[in-house]
């Protein structure tokens, strides 16, 4: 082969490695993640995902490798200093200065449609700029009045957001609007760090052929989310199914019915990743943490917080009957009790002075003495 064909060949390999992302398939744990972000893919209605773990524990290898798995594999980032009018678009000066004509000039959210958007360290971008992007991520469609310029357009993408714990938190509010909410707080054990480090290596030094190795298992899960997507609209629930979806958003005390809303939907888009068109519990069961570990107001059925304030109400109905000592005695017979009966309590007494009765004596008398005298 000529030296010059070698070339080419040479330069388009290393300008499709350039652009190839780490597989989806390919990253080793995050299961629980791994399932955030594909239902989010099935039903970008969701609200997003939000991320929240310290600094290497793959939110942004994922959230990248995600736009992957979609037709249109659009990645778009989010950066921290953007501002409103980047998001939504504004008016095309160029235009209006050469040809004297308004045009509409497409923000990230154009850029984003039927792809991801990406935020990374949501948490310490402007609040008003996540009140937008939440918006528009929950609606599908960008509205622009501004600059003379009257416009709108199609904005479905999946919303992934990432945050540090350590640098702050959403405000309740905000959080309260993300669809999903994953915490990464476990680290990966010794044969998972081992297999993570050789696995990036083998990436790195051959991206086209690293990809080709999962190419089989990346079809595969294109395969899920595209038929996924198709039999979405045909997932039905029954009543006893949304009997339950209610009742667990009451248990946990939340607010409004947004979380009910979510929980449906999730579970919509697990059965329809299962192949199934009919909710069962499995679906909720698999998605409840995801939709309310975010918005829970009170502490899970049967976790332990929960079982120690049964205790302890337990506790208290068996040292609520009357006691057969004759000092702590109610009388039945009054329907109110001595409710205002408080047991005494030994009181510990410090150190006293002891004192001299003739000193004591001898100064009455004295004192007697010297009164009579006036």
């Amino acid at each position: 082969m000529p030296v010059i064909y070698r070339l080419i060949a040479y330069n388009t390999q290393m300008l499709k490695s350039s652009k190839l992302q780490y597989p989806f398939s390919a990253i080793i744990g995050q299961d629980k993640l791994k399932k955030a972000l594909l239902l989010s893919a099935c039903d970008p209605a969701l609200g997003g995902v939000l991320i929240s773990g310290n600094r290497g524990t793959a939110k942004s290898t994922l959230a990248r490798s995600l736009a992957d798995l979609l037709d249109n594999q659009a990645f778009v980032n989010c950066p921290l200093g953007v501002t409103e009018d980047r998001l939504l678009g504004s008016l095309d000066v160029q235009q209006v200065l050469e040809n004297s004509r308004l045009k509409f000039s497409p923000g990230l959210f154009s850029k984003a449609h039927q792809g991801v958007l990406y935020v990374d360290e949501i948490n310490l971008l402007a609040d008003h700029l996540v009140d937008l992007l939440l918006d528009v991520s929950a609606s599908g469609v960008n509205y622009l009045e501004r600059d003379g310029i009257s416009h709108q357009h199609d904005a479905q993408f999946i919303l992934i957001g990432s945050m540090n714990p350590e640098e702050g938190a959403l405000r309740p509010q905000l959080l309260d609007r993300f669809g999903l909410y994953v915490e990464i707080s476990e680290n990966p054990n010794l044969d998972d760090r081992i297999e993570i480090v050789e696995s990036r290596l083998a990436f790195e030094h051959d991206p086209v052929g690293f990809h080709k190795k999962y190419q089989e298992r990346q079809n595969a899960t294109k395969q899920l989310v595209r038929h996924a997507t198709h039999i979405l609209k045909h997932v039905k629930a029954s009543t006893e199914m949304k009997r339950e979806i209610a009742k667990r958003c009451l248990q946990a005390g939340v607010e409004g019915v947004r979380a009910d809303l979510s929980l449906f939907r999730a579970a919509r888009a697990h059965s329809a990743m299962r192949g199934s068109k009919s909710i069962i519990e499995e679906d909720i069961d698999a998605v409840t943490e995801l939709v309310l570990a975010h918005r829970r107001q009170a502490p899970p059925q049967n976790s332990e917080k929960n079982k120690a304030v049964e205790q302890q109400e337990s506790f208290n109905k068996n040292n609520d009957k009357p006691s057969s000592d004759k000092n702590d005695h109610v009388d039945n017979d009054n329907v109110q009790g001595d409710w205002g009966v408080m047991p005494t309590e030994e009181v510990t007494i410090g150190l006293t002075r002891q004192l001299d009765p003739k000193r004591f004596t001898s100064k009455n008398s004295q004192y007697r003495q010297e009164k009579k005298k006036h």
